[in-house]
């Protein structure tokens, strides 16, 4: 891991050789990564290797949802980290905002191991932005003991005839994946984008909040910690999550699926904010990730697909299991939540806040 040509490879060369020639006590001036991401999402002997590697230290901040990353970034957040990782349909936004800078690729030449699939995506068109760190989908996670075979319909949340009694929520944050579920119920399709379907689908959550059983707002990892403690009963998750609770035994009683209506396949990626103060650090850090061994231990401790082709053979076997690898079946129904910025963005918002009023 220390030998001189892996560190010009994935560091920058102004200030490794003088990180490498420093006794570790001496280094004063010892570059910092400033790694701003969600909860939990690396594992914690990757950021040692990358500090040994790189003769830095990594201090990282985590954040629960975009919305709380990009409320941090536009307060002035987007001079103090170095890396975010936000997910692909917050990426055109942040552009649009000027919170991220472009990507210079002659410093990440690990990109060659992404799969071809993942690179040139819609979302970010020539990877000029961002480049992808892990992805996954967002289902109905439910409790197996109380709710039993549950279609795999979106009618778990919002139809009160299905759900009378059990305590159940709806994610927060940006409300994309939210009104994209409830959208898809209402034959709109999971990837609405037209104000018509933007106010049906207000209306069903308004509908939904009033409910007897309706407990409130709770993005993907906290309504999984909640369905593992029962305080609920159903709610949207992400797959890893759930497949990381299994792994370790405290999600035994959690069922998940993904609605027939359709749902969400999505990306996080890695991008520079605009005013970083060590961006070359930060595009290191990056071509870090995209290592194929790194590649892989980044999945095996997360429980999330590896949008990295090198990574592949490394990946362990729960892995490929059907509840982090989608069948091509159930990829008719994934699909990716539309980019929005400037009035489009500012019309869904004002929507997305009366619906939760």
């Amino acid at each position: 891991m220390l030998k001189a040509k892996l560190l010009g490879a994935s560091c920058a060369a102004a200030f490794v050789a003088a990180a490498v020639m420093l006794p570790q006590a001496a280094r004063a001036d010892q570059p910092v990564l400033n790694l701003f991401t969600w909860s939990d999402y690396i594992d914690p002997a990757m950021v040692k290797a990358f500090e040994q590697q790189c003769g830095c230290k990594v201090v990282e901040t985590d954040y629960d949802s975009n919305s709380e990353m990009e409320a941090k970034l536009k307060a002035g957040a987007d001079s103090q980290y170095d890396v975010v990782v936000p997910s692909s349909y917050y990426v055109a936004r942040l552009k649009a905002e000027g919170l991220i800078q472009p990507l210079n690729h002659a410093d990440i030449p690990n990109f060659k191991n992404l799969a071809t699939k993942f690179q040139n995506p819609t979302y970010d068109p020539g990877d000029k932005y961002s480049i992808p760190y892990q992805w996954g989908t967002t289902g109905v996670g439910y409790l197996k003991d109380q709710i039993k075979d549950p279609a795999p319909s979106w009618g778990l949340l919002f139809d009160p005839k299905v759900n009378t009694t059990y305590p159940f929520t709806l994610m927060s944050g940006s409300g994309q994946d939210t009104i994209g579920a409830a959208c898809a119920y209402l034959g709109y399709g999971f990837a609405c984008d037209t104000k018509a379907a933007w106010v049906a689908a207000a209306k069903l959550i308004k509908e939904t909040r009033a409910r007897k059983n309706f407990a409130g707002f709770v993005d993907g990892e906290p309504e999984r910690d909640q369905l593992k403690s029962k305080l609920n009963s159903a709610g949207m998750v992400f797959n890893g999550d759930v497949a990381t609770s299994y792994a370790d035994g405290s999600g035994k009683d959690i069922g998940f699926f993904l609605p027939k209506e359709g749902t969400e396949i999505w990306v996080d990626t890695m991008a520079i904010p605009a005013h970083a103060p060590n961006a070359k650090l930060g595009l290191a850090f990056i071509n870090f990730i995209l290592d194929a061994k790194e590649g892989a231990a980044l999945s095996n401790f997360n429980d999330y697909s590896s949008p990295n082709a090198a990574s592949q053979p490394m990946l362990a076997d729960n892995l490929k299991a059907e509840l982090v690898s989608p069948t091509p079946a159930d990829f008719k129904r994934l699909h990716f939540l539309p980019p929005l910025s400037g009035a489009k963005l500012k019309l869904f918002n004002a929507i997305w806040t009366a619906a939760k009023q």
